[in-house]
């Protein structure tokens, strides 16, 4: 009898603890939601769209805008189409286009020393016009990297929200108990906190996957940003640059890229670049190894017959450098075609909806324990709202992100204003 009365009182206690210490994790998990709201949406929210930025561009751009044909222009053929267009500017390099009704870009260089993108029609290699390179592209990357801080300050910034990220993925899996019982856990319809809560609790389980790989790739940017870069990619640039000399022809250049793809025939080119001379250059692309920057795969120009060829490829790095390689495929989803990038911007989505749901939530708790408090002492007048309790709870932390946010933009403004001032 003594035994089973034991079991029996110890049985509360121990569900006690539990709730206890599901409370104190939740606790956890809500004050760093709400406090780091403002900036985690909004990193989310431009990373978001930085993964559809080229699309972004081609909406408002349009010279980036062709129609597709049967033959394809070569490289040779585009990269002396934008230097007729712009004899007096320097070619750097050209790459691929994004998708079929995409311009190929052309990077070139002013006398006066500004950068501008040349679009060429890659079916017809004709120019199609030249704009800015700053861009919403440019915008949208810059803000989500660093928030237009000095790199050295904002990256750390920016990639240090991977903690707390991981720390609210972390906290969840005790707040939500049997979690993997939510994927077909539809929204109830009622009251509007018990709504909100079953859409916080599906939004997170559906994205679960995306939130860890976003946060172990943030993770590695902060150990980049720390001080722990993978060695320099193999070096097969020119020793010393050719000296200065008339652009290298269109069938020069096309012979070259003939050679390079008799001696590597699996190699995908998407961007030439050309040497400060314009007498050489390299390709770079993708080959069977997956996930991995363009430039991870690079071969010299062989300009003429008998030339060695440098080259460096992704299945020669080393496990640091692969590491390097991988993280922005990974993060903005470009290693593949425009599924990848919609599949990469739904999550992108539902993670930036996290934070604003969570941000309800609390409103609405605080808010409801608020008017119950109200009611029962009597008091009248205007009644809490969630906006106003889940401004309020942010305390400080509001006017740091805030003020922080502002900056950043104002940043871009006065940058934005430079590159403009400078073209006109």
């Amino acid at each position: 009898m003594n035994a089973a009365s034991n079991a029996a009182c110890q049985e509360p206690r121990t569900k006690a603890a539990g709730a206890s210490k599901r409370k104190w994790w939740f606790s956890i998990h809500s004050w760093a939601g709400l406090k780091l709201s403002l900036l985690m949406a909004f990193i989310c929210l431009t990373g978001t769209l930085a993964v559809i930025a080229t699309e972004l561009d081609w909406l408002v751009q349009p010279a980036m805008r062709v129609e597709p044909a049967a033959h394809r222009a070569s490289w040779g053929e585009m990269a002396a189409a934008a230097q007729a267009a712009h004899p007096d500017w320097t070619l750097q390099s050209v790459t691929a286009p994004h998708a079929s009704r995409f311009a190929a870009q052309a990077l070139m260089r002013t006398p006066q020393g500004e950068l501008r993108f040349v679009w060429i029609d890659p079916y017809r290699a004709t120019v199609t016009g030249d704009t800015s390179w700053f861009s919403i592209q440019r915008w949208l990357r810059n803000t989500h990297r660093h928030l237009f801080l000095p790199t050295n300050y904002g990256v750390p910034l920016v990639s240090a929200l991977s903690i707390p990220l991981t720390l609210l993925i972390a906290t969840g899996f005790v707040v939500y108990k049997r979690w993997w019982r939510g994927f077909l856990a539809w929204p109830r319809w009622g009251k509007r906190r018990l709504t909100w809560g079953d859409t916080h609790r599906l939004l997170a389980v559906w994205s679960l996957w995306f939130a860890i790989l976003i946060a172990l790739s943030g993770l590695w940017y902060l150990i980049e940003s720390l001080g722990g870069h993978a060695p320099a990619l193999p070096a097969i640039t020119a020793k010393r640059a050719p000296p200065a000399a008339a652009p290298i022809s269109a069938e020069k250049l096309d012979a070259a890229i003939t050679r390079v793809r008799q001696l590597w025939p699996d190699l995908e080119i998407r961007v030439l670049r050309l040497d400060a001379g314009g007498q050489g250059g390299q390709v770079e692309g993708q080959t069977d190894a997956w996930l991995v920057r363009d430039r991870a795969n690079a071969i010299r120009l062989p300009m003429q017959d008998g030339d060695f060829a440098r080259r460096r490829s992704a299945a020669d790095l080393t496990v640091h450098q692969r590491l390097s390689e991988l993280a922005d495929p990974i993060h903005f989803g470009s290693f593949g075609p425009w599924p990848v990038r919609a599949i990469w911007f739904g999550f992108g989505a539902a993670l930036t909806a996290l934070c604003l749901t969570g941000v309800y939530l609390y409103g609405l708790r605080i808010a409801g324990s608020s008017a119950v408090v109200r009611k029962r002492a009597g008091h009248t007048g205007t009644a809490a709202t969630p906006l106003r309790e889940s401004w309020a709870g942010m305390r400080p932390w509001r006017w740091l992100w805030l003020g922080l946010l502002l900056m950043s933009q104002a940043l871009f403004v006065g940058e934005a204003m430079g590159w403009l001032h400078l073209f006109q």
